[in-house]
């Protein structure tokens, strides 16, 4: 229904009348929106004390399982000869010494030299392959018979087989060559090399040097293998070995071992997700003569339970482990005079340098039933139950809270918006009303002036 406008008011009363009106009977709901905002600024607080719970979860859940701890590094003697990368899923601590006496190699051929590599001809014809599907046949003529033409006719071919263009400085006058090399090295792998058959080239083309497919030799602590690859995967668990050049008589230790730096850090992240809740809850429990608490947390029943949660769990010993470190003060993790953790890095590295399997046993326990990460597991799922969790049970009431508001302000908004258009039908009657009676007394006024007759009166 389209708003009603008064212009000039005959009843002498405000033209704003009915949004003043309205504005007081608002009120109520400004008042609900007030109360609204503050349980959305409390809902924020406990959605930011949840994600504090899932990052100190987060933080420690890799670092250590019953197998040991989950970082792991490879040391090697030196890495121009041997290197490799560690799965930390399926590694354990050991050292080998590796000695590369014959890299594995691929089948190659490389052709004679030419002028340039995309000029000069080599004439209309084909290169023959034996492969494992019979012969195959490259066909290069017209603009492709260079030797660039060459290289990407062969490659587009997928015959497992890959082309390039070697620019040997040794022969200034012809350094560019073609060179065919096999995808895969071992003595699998051979291939045949192919027959060559060109008619009209500017200059012939013919393989200079031939390389078979072989098998590479190494010794794993003095015992001799071949292998057909030079990325070994089955050599030391958890590894693949990288095997960069063939030095005969030398042998490379090859060490994997937890990855102290790496543990350490994690460690720290803890400790800084642990003080990120600690001191929310210390920020929200600090009071001032300014402090609104109805927008706050301070003094809630939820800060003190989880509080004293973690505090009984980062105190106390932790039950049932198997090594002699029980607490987190015997690894640089206390609290200090400001409620928050300490942790020292020289005291925990000291402490893995000593005893890493009590430090790992500490922290990882049987995986289930002991160790600190299982305890902490268990707490923080104790505080983030769907169900019965105070965080969740203090987000579901606060999200019903304003649930409830919002039907309240959308009821009470139905509500005055009928009662303004009444009043605005109203006023507006008052108005026609009061405006017609001043145009009977202005005629009343002007007959009694002229000596008439009142109409009606007379």
């Amino acid at each position: 229904m389209p708003a009603i406008q008064f212009g000039g008011m005959a009843s002498g009363l405000p033209p704003n009348i009915v949004e003043q009106l309205v504005e007081v009977e608002r009120i109520p709901i400004k008042n609900m929106e007030t109360k609204k905002m503050k349980s959305e600024a409390r809902l924020k607080l406990v959605n930011e004390l949840d994600e504090g719970m899932n990052k100190i979860k987060d933080s420690i859940g890799t670092l250590a399982s019953v197998r040991g701890f989950n970082d792991y590094k490879l040391t090697s003697g030196d890495n121009n000869i041997v290197s490799g990368t560690v799965d930390p899923n399926s590694a354990a601590s050991g050292s080998w010494n590796i000695e590369v006496v014959e890299l594995a190699q691929k089948a190659a051929a490389i052709t004679n030299g030419f002028p340039d590599k995309d000029r000069t001809e080599i004439g209309t014809g084909y290169f023959r392959f034996e492969t494992p599907d019979g012969d195959r046949e490259v066909y290069i003529k017209g603009n492709t018979s260079t030797l660039e033409g060459a290289m990407n006719a062969i490659n587009r071919a997928n015959l497992g087989i890959r082309a390039s263009i070697i620019n040997d400085r040794k022969d200034s006058d012809r350094p560019f060559k073609l060179m065919l090399s096999g995808e895969n090295v071992g003595g699998e792998n051979r291939i045949e090399y192919p027959t060559l058959y060109f008619l009209d080239g500017d200059q012939d083309i013919y393989f200079d040097e031939e390389r078979e497919a072989k098998n590479g030799l190494i010794k794993v602590d003095g015992f001799e293998f071949e292998v057909d690859s030079n990325q070994l995967t089955d050599i030391i668990p958890g590894v693949t070995v990288d095997l960069k050049q063939a030095a005969p008589g030398r042998q490379v230790n090859v060490s994997v071992s937890e990855d102290r730096e790496v543990v350490s850090g994690k460690v720290k992240e803890f400790v800084d997700a642990v003080n990120g809740v600690l001191s929310f809850i210390q920020n929200q429990n600090r009071l001032t003569e300014n402090t609104d608490t109805s927008q706050t947390l301070g003094g809630d029943g939820l800060l003190r339970s989880i509080e004293n949660r973690f505090r009984r769990l980062l105190q106390g010993s932790v039950v049932g482990v198997s090594g002699s470190v029980n607490r987190l003060n015997q690894i640089g993790i206390e609290f200090n005079r400001n409620g928050t953790l300490t942790f020292s890095q020289e005291k925990f590295d000291g402490a893995l340098a000593a005893n890493p399997d009590g430090v790992q046993q500490f922290f990882a326990g049987d995986g289930f039933a002991t160790g600190f990460i299982p305890s902490l597991k268990r707490t923080i799922a104790t505080v983030q139950d769907q169900v019965f969790g105070p965080i969740t049970v203090r987000k579901k009431a606060l999200q019903n809270k304003i649930r409830q508001i919002d039907d309240r302000i959308g009821q009470k908004e139905r509500q005055l918006e009928k009662k303004e258009q009444s009043l605005r039908r109203k006023f507006a009657n008052l108005e026609q009303n009061m405006s017609r009676l001043k145009n009977q007394m202005s005629q009343v006024g002007a007959m009694g002036g002229g000596g008439g007759v009142i109409p009606g009166l007379g």
